[in-house]
């Protein structure tokens, strides 16, 4: 499986193409829309939520709601593009016409500068435009069809906010339906109410500063098919997948599974995890290490966790150099958020199921999705008895 996306921030809108999606998969279109809601609500989000209402619309791959083996096709529109068309406009424009809210104050910490010194852009628009995570819209709707084949298996996930602004939420549950209630209902995607409100509370600070808030959110997928990925070559290790996955998430600066950095606190002896055989087969009694050995699933949940930095773009903008005249001046300022923690976190969800998908298919086939459901039930119990 694979996937591409298209689309600015202000263009028409995002187009995705997924190839290698097995046949005979039932599609939840309303299921990926509701992603995609989710996606934009949180706390501390800006107006451009206000503005959009994102939904799929499928363009070929899917027939009378299930997949045909083709390369599937989304389109997302940009409902704020009826304000940028002329901006944004495919057309040449003449040479002698002003170009409207051309961008020449780079923002630090975003792709402005850099991206125009590589590809020779006078107008950093071109580079913002496409670096926006705007486009992550389109990865929370490849995600949310990856989970849907996931659950054709028994895999399922969960994504929650660990810590906003340095506060930090007590992540214990009792069980996987009382954590996505509690989840569901959290305007900041946590568990733990006292530390959502004080999180909330410091957004409201930061937003009022003109600052803005970075965090920690944390994935976690149960139901894990023991043995995906690979040992044999640096590349065909699964954790190392995943993690590149997520670095590639907009203000991801970080990725760590189990208990992550912490390892380098403690002794082999706290970290490792003792295996142990019963009635469903070889199972471990802890889990450090966060669903992974040699790069492959041990059966075990896995557990993802990444940080996020603060979104750069500042209502108290820093310092900056105009790209014409080379001037000292306050960076631009584009529309932003003051904390879209918990939209990363939904984000991080949908690559992290994608990447599970993808080489789930590579394990066990991409013909049909019901080829794939036997395979893996003899598979696991193969392996139960092992």
């Amino acid at each position: 499986m694979r996937y591409l996306t298209a689309g600015e921030s202000h263009g028409p809108g995002l187009s995705i193409i997924i190839e290698g999606v097995p046949a005979g998969l039932e599609v939840d279109v309303q299921a990926i829309n509701a992603e995609l809601a989710k996606r934009q609500s949180g706390y501390g989000r800006g107006r451009r939520m206000q503005i959009e209402s994102d939904r799929i619309e499928v363009r070929a791959g899917i027939r009378h709601g299930v997949t045909t083996g083709a390369p599937i096709s989304f389109w997302i529109e940009n409902k704020d593009h009826t304000h940028w068309r002329n901006v944004m406009q495919a057309e040449p424009i003449d040479a002698d016409v002003e170009i409207k809210r051309r961008v020449v104050r780079p923002r630090p910490g975003h792709a402005d500068l850099v991206g125009g010194l590589k590809y020779d852009h006078r107008d950093l628009r071109d580079v913002l435009e496409r670096s926006s995570a705007r486009e992550t819209a389109a990865r929370v709707a490849v995600g949310a069809l990856s989970k849907q084949l996931l659950a054709a298996v028994g895999m399922s996930l969960v994504s929650y906010v660990k810590v906003i602004g340095g506060i930090e939420a007590d992540a214990s549950y009792e069980s996987l339906d009382t954590l996505r209630a509690t989840i569901e209902a959290s305007p900041v995607r946590t568990m733990d109410e006292t530390a959502g409100q004080a999180m909330m509370h410091r957004i409201d600070e930061a937003k009022a500063a003109g600052d803005s808030l970075g965090g920690v959110v944390c994935t976690e997928v149960h139901g894990v098919i023991p043995g995906l990925g690979s040992y044999v070559q640096y590349d065909r290790k699964l954790d190392a997948a995943i993690a590149r996955a997520v670095m590639s998430v907009n203000a991801i600066k970080g990725v760590a599974f189990g208990d992550g950095f912490e390892m380098a606190y403690r002794p082999g002896s706290e970290v490792m995890d003792p295996i142990a055989y019963g009635p469903d087969g070889y199972t471990r009694l802890s889990n450090h290490l966060g669903g992974f050995e040699g790069g492959m699933t041990t059966g075990m949940p896995i557990v993802c966790t990444a940080v996020m930095k603060p979104i750069p773009t500042l209502y108290k903008p820093l310092q900056s150099v105009d790209i014409d005249t080379k001037q000292p001046f306050l960076a631009q300022i584009e529309r932003s958020d003051a904390c879209a923690v918990p939209a990363a976190s939904l984000v991080v969800e949908a690559v992290v199921a994608f990447e599970l998908a993808r080489e789930l298919c590579e394990t066990f086939g991409h013909d049909t999705v019901g080829r794939i459901q036997a395979r893996v039930d003899a598979y696991r119990e193969e392996i139960r008895t092992w």
